[in-house]
């Protein structure tokens, strides 16, 4: 069954429809515009067009890629990826009957968290060029799955040289099968294929997704996926989640009133919202968005909106969207967003990925405030 995170029991099951105009950027000491009130229409050409890599490592290339001499594999596995895009931006040699077939080059970059392997596959598509390349999440990509069909997003990925799958996961079988049947179709027709998995920071052994697990679930195409080994420490050197007091409620909204580019919503009707955009369209709910603001924010129970939550936070993380956050009195900080079960369950890599990264926005929130008070 497929994760509630790629659509989820309430999220419309088409992609089209009639869609309410967002409201317009603010006037300064106007007012503010909220998230719930965009109703994205997303054509499928948009989908495709946004499966680029995103702004948060715009600059990331192989040359700006700081391998440590302490971890040769990095360095090792930078040569190969290099190697790699020169393969597949290279016409294959013409015979005397035509052109040979070659075998499209499958890498897997398997390694821990924080040791750049987003970095490197953000570098590889840049290296391959981005109008030949389509480079999105794991969920993205199931996503993309839900929004077009099977067999439209086949054939509009197949005019791609190269696929980049970033945080590979294998939370869910009916997800799993789904990706392992798209790659199998796209690697049969020639498209290069490019994977990194999804990792808690601790886990670098219990838990920990690994090169065996990724080739076990995509079983048909195993043999034709190269493992590059990315060992290394986790350059950002710090804890799982920046986990950051919630802000005065006066102090969020005094911040963003009048503030182009900014929103302010209610969590839970930012949370009744969701579930009625479909999450390929996540991403075309920020366009324009500098700043979000949440007030009432509290503990997320309910999975399937957890789960949601998740992909926005990913969305808002790609742009650097600065996050302001004001809660309830059960909500103590970014940690307590999410319930001790589902830190503990299956789906704890994508809530850890999101505490981190929204801990991240919310300290850059926090600033926006400072600035503003």
């Amino acid at each position: 069954m497929t994760a509630p995170a790629s659509g989820g029991p309430s999220a419309p099951a088409a992609l089209p429809g009639t869609a309410r105009a967002s409201a317009s950027s603010p006037t300064p000491g106007g007012p503010v515009r909220a998230l719930a009130d965009v109703r994205p229409s997303v054509p499928p050409a948009r989908l495709l067009a946004d499966l680029v890599p995103p702004r948060h490592f715009a600059d990331a290339r192989f040359s700006t890629y700081r391998a440590n001499a302490a971890y040769p594999s990095q360095a090792r596995t930078v040569a190969r990826l290099e190697e790699v895009a020169a393969a597949v931006v290279k016409p294959a040699r013409k015979g005397l009957f035509g052109a040979r077939k070659q075998t499209a080059p499958a890498v897997y970059m398997d390694g821990g968290f924080g040791v750049g392997k987003t970095h490197l596959l953000t570098s590889l598509a840049h290296a391959v060029g981005l109008d030949v390349s389509a480079y999105g999440t794991f969920v993205e990509y199931t996503n993309l799955v839900g929004a077009l069909g099977f067999r439209a997003t086949v054939d509009a990925l197949a005019t791609k040289k190269l696929v980049c799958i970033d945080e590979f996961e294998l939370d869910d079988p009916g997800d799993t099968v789904l990706m392992s049947r798209l790659l199998r179709e796209l690697a049969d027709r020639g498209v290069a294929l490019a994977a990194t998995s999804n990792t808690l920071p601790e886990a670098l052994g219990e838990g920990r997704f690994a090169a065996e697990d990724f080739l076990r679930e995509i079983q048909a195409l195993a043999a034709r996926f190269e493992v590059l080994r990315v060992d290394g420490e986790d350059y950002r050197h710090r804890a799982v989640v920046t986990d950051s007091a919630p802000l005065p409620e006066a102090d969020v909204r005094a911040a963003v009133t009048g503030r182009p580019g900014a929103t302010l919503d209610v969590f839970d009707d930012l949370l009744a919202h969701l579930s009625q955009v479909h999450p390929s369209r996540y991403r075309a709910l920020l366009d324009g968005v500098e700043v979000v603001a949440l007030t009432g924010v509290h503990p997320v129970t309910e999975q399937s909106a957890a789960l949601r939550l998740v992909v926005l936070v990913d969305r808002l993380y790609d742009r650097d969207v600065p996050v302001l956050l004001a809660g309830t009195g059960a909500y103590t900080g970014e940690r307590s967003l999410f319930t001790e079960e589902m830190l503990r369950g299956g789906y704890r890599k994508k809530y850890y990925r999101a505490l981190s990264r929204l801990g991240a926005l919310a300290e850059d929130g926090r600033t926006v405030a400072r600035g503003a008070a």
